[in-house]
């Protein structure tokens, strides 16, 4: 196991160039990348995730795009449409941002259910619905959807449904006031995000990325760990807590995160911790908390950890054999 840590150690590298602290964060995107999934980043505006986001597709050579959701966003404005040409008596088709690699939805909850519906189908198929013609995407087609936390007036609340096709629920968190001040300092030194492309950002070499997601896919795991994954998964679905618990596709979503999370480590096998990992970003946007639990201070963060607490690590590795 080699093309994921190398790949990891590069873009952390470049990315250091931009970003100050959010370590968790850049990894958690790398995570996505090579699971080939979507991720809902959540913060606070001013917190770099748009940044972030196009720092990321920059180093990793992919093509960029930026939707900024608005309640008018329709959704052609997001797949393109078909337009009449009056030199060639037909129709031509005006590609919208949804043919890219890299898609940046910022404020994903403030553009309405019909435009978040053409959305989930670009997500989940890997196409887009022109005027009944379905149009594939590229095969790296990733969304990075932005969501603020404490702005609701005037927005649409994604479903749990559509929540689910998010293969992580990214937080960033306010950085240290030592971070702040290097930041500060960065910009007294001339840093300017909105000259991104100006900056001396090495991208990775050809190939690395495929070859990273193909050596993902060879991570060892052993059948004890399946059962592991599952039994997490079902015991939320029975917490006294929660009031809908996550889906067999959270299952799914554990497995694949925990097996990239190994082969970023440089193990070509998965260890518990490696789902213990992975359990707060995979499972907290797909549990709801009943009004109660909420009312008492708990969280779907907290609520995973007590989940965690109560399923037995497997044998095997308690009795290290």
């Amino acid at each position: 196991m080699q093309h994921f840590p190398n790949l990891c150690a590069h873009v952390r590298g470049e990315l250091s160039k931009v970003l100050i602290g959010q370590a968790e964060v850049v990894d958690q995107l790398l995570i996505v990348l090579a699971c080939g999934g979507h991720a809902l980043i959540e913060g606070e505006p001013g917190l770099a995730k748009t940044l972030a986001v196009k720092a990321l597709a920059r180093v990793c050579g992919l093509e960029f795009r930026r939707v900024q959701c608005t309640p008018d966003l329709m959704p052609a404005d997001i797949t393109g449409t078909n337009v009449f040409n009056l030199g060639t008596n037909s129709f031509d088709l005006h590609r919208g941002p949804i043919f890219t690699d890299l898609l940046l939805v910022d404020e994903i909850n403030r553009t309405p259910p019909r435009t978040q519906s053409a959305l989930l189908e670009a997500m989940e198929e890997g196409q887009a619905s022109i005027d009944g013609v379905c149009h594939l995407l590229p095969p790296s087609f990733t969304v990075l959807a932005t969501q603020n936390p404490i702005e609701f007036e005037g927005t649409y609340p994604l479903p749990e449904a559509q929540l689910d096709r998010f293969l992580l629920k990214i937080r960033i968190q306010y950085p240290s006031e030592a971070q702040e001040v290097e930041i500060l300092s960065r910009y007294d030194q001339g840093f300017d995000p909105r000259r991104l492309q100006s900056m001396p950002l090495e991208t990775l070499p050809a190939g690395l990325l495929a070859a990273a997601r193909a050596e993902v896919a060879q991570v060892t795991v052993e059948p004890t760990l399946c059962s592991y994954a599952v039994s997490i998964v079902r015991r939320t679905r029975d917490w006294p807590a929660i009031a809908l618990g996550a889906s067999p596709r959270a299952a799914v979503g554990l497995f694949f995160v925990a097996r990239a999370l190994a082969a970023m480590d440089g193990r070509g096998f998965m260890l518990p911790d490696d789902i213990k990992t992975a359990a707060l970003p995979v499972l907290r946007h797909r549990l709801m908390l009943k009004p109660d639990a909420t009312l008492d201070g708990l969280t779907p963060d907290l609520v995973i950890q007590q989940v965690l607490s109560s399923v037995d690590i497997p044998q095997v590795y308690k009795s290290g054999q």
